[in-house]
């Protein structure tokens, strides 16, 4: 699913996504909690405010977004 990211720049001067939005939401990111590079793309594992997953896909080539995991935050007991 392609979704709108706002980014910034973390400490080592990396872009990272401080907002996403999708399906008329818009959840700001918490903390990034993973990051690796793939074969033409760039993945982000973050935690939003609203305490779900999200596993981010980007093509910087083409500056383009994808959700590709979401994971909703547990149901406490």
């Amino acid at each position: 699913m392609r979704i709108q990211v706002e980014c910034t720049r973390d400490a080592r001067g990396d872009e990272v996504p401080a907002r996403l939005g999708f399906d008329g939401r818009s959840v700001a990111v918490a903390e990034v909690l993973d990051r690796w590079p793939g074969e033409d793309y760039r993945y982000l594992k973050v935690r939003g405010e609203d305490g779900a997953l999200y596993i981010l896909r980007h093509d910087e080539a083409h500056a383009a977004w994808e959700l590709t995991m979401f994971q909703r935050r547990p149901a406490t007991i």
